[in-house]
């Protein structure tokens, strides 16, 4: 199956490099040489995985990320950094990028990581397929369809990532995961050491689905272990 995949990359060795390897997977491979431009181009189609460098001209790679999860679609995206600064790889997956790699990368370890971002979501169709397209839980409601929820009536306005790690614990109520378990069910195996990520998105979004945060009726803690949702809560 031939996948769609756009490069924003304003190094043209690099992006010429990442493109003939691509092509290799059979993917229909677009390029752009500047944030502006790929911002353009990711709005003028749908793309299977967006392969972003954080430094760009025009519109750096962050902005250009924060701007696409505003977007109603969802694309995977994974960055390419030429930091090495822990502050810049978490900035990246705190506002959305499924995955990164810091420059100087070897092509083998690119490719492994985007048929590792392919199948996840290969995986989550197949889940989403046989899922029940709306969750009744208490006050809450999730159309997963739409990717929407609303408490009790009112609508909740998540990011991509708090929206999956709500569906997450959502569709298996009562089971307890670590820190490290939801890095890689919502953000992809090779985060170790991010845990602190998890927290920061569980803060935000039982501020935003919750009615008293310290005394969170949904997503609750497990002490010691980690997270889970509430099984009191009967999904209708």
């Amino acid at each position: 199956m031939s996948r769609k995949v756009l490069i924003v990359e304003d190094n043209p060795e690099i992006a010429k490099l990442v493109s003939l390897h691509l092509k290799d997977l059979d993917c229909e491979v677009a390029l752009a040489a500047d944030g502006l431009r790929g911002l353009d181009e990711a709005r003028a189609q749908r793309y299977d995985l967006i392969i972003l460098d954080l430094m760009l001209p025009g519109l750096e790679g962050l902005e250009l990320c924060r701007c696409l999860r505003a977007e109603t679609d969802y694309t995977p995206i994974l960055m390419l950094t030429a930091k090495s600064s822990e502050v810049d790889r978490v900035v990246g997956l705190e506002i959305g990028a499924d995955d990164y790699l810091t420059k100087p990368f070897s092509i083998s370890e690119l490719l492994a990581r985007v048929k590792a971002i392919f199948r996840r979501v290969d995986a989550l169709v197949a889940d989403r397929s046989e899922a029940p397209r709306r969750l009744n839980l208490g006050a809450m409601t999730i159309d997963v369809e739409k990717r929407t929820v609303t408490v009790a009536g009112q609508p909740v306005d998540l990011t991509t990532k708090e929206f999956d790690l709500l569906l997450q614990f959502a569709e298996h109520p009562g089971r307890v995961y670590s820190r490290q378990q939801l890095l890689d069910l919502v953000w992809g195996s090779g985060h170790i050491g991010y845990e602190h990520t998890v927290n920061s998105h569980i803060n935000r979004l039982r501020g935003k689905i919750e009615t008293n945060p310290a005394e969170p009726g949904y997503v609750l803690t497990v002490w010691g272990v980690g997270y889970k949702f509430n099984d009191r809560l009967a999904a209708g």
